[in-house]
């Protein structure tokens, strides 16, 4: 093809990392993303992987990631309360949470900083989830006994608990949900 002629099929291999330029990517990854800083060692690691280092000392990214945390740039508190909160105006439930913020990497203290803050939410979250799926009382009205059990396994997978599952999927449309269900 014409656009390609002139043009090496090879790529050449991407540079070896040194110190200055491991912060460059560090620094543009916490400004392009909300993480945490397991998730930017992560990262920094894969990136180090990649490419290489081309200094003799070896080099950190824990130290840096922790450095990124001491400047204010990476709060994992901050993160894990947007993330729940995002989660659950979707409707996911406190177990659902719980296993994203794992996989974001946030620290069990963390976890429990926020855990008022998804018991408080639990049944708003599993409402936007009926309504969003129309079970229970967001539903139609022609939901035999396979459907039913369709619905309680959908909510059970989106993370909500058993007590408060079971309510909505059993609630007639318009029904309304008690708060003291769960």
């Amino acid at each position: 093809m014409w656009h390609k002629q002139g043009v090496s099929a090879e790529r050449r291999p991407p540079k070896p990392l040194d110190g200055r330029s491991l912060e460059h990517l560090a620094l543009r990854y916490v400004e392009r993303f909300a993480t945490t800083e397991g998730k930017l060692v992560d990262y920094l690691n894969r990136k180090l992987r990649e490419r290489g280092w081309a200094e003799a000392d070896p080099a950190s990214p824990t130290e840096l990631a922790a450095r990124m945390v001491a400047l204010g740039y990476i709060d994992d508190r901050a993160y894990a309360e947007a993330k729940a909160a995002s989660l659950a105006r979707r409707g996911l439930g406190a177990r659902r949470v719980r296993q994203a913020l794992q996989a974001a990497r946030v620290g069990v203290e963390d976890h429990e900083a926020i855990a008022p803050q998804l018991a408080e939410a639990a049944r708003d979250a599993a409402l936007a989830f009926a309504r969003r799926k129309r079970i229970g009382p967001f539903g139609d009205g022609t939901a035999d006994r396979a459907l039913r059990e369709k619905h309680f396994a959908a909510m059970m997978r989106a993370g909500h608990g058993t007590a408060l599952s079971r309510r909505i999927v059993t609630a007639a449309p318009g029904d309304t949900i008690d708060e003291d269900c769960y």
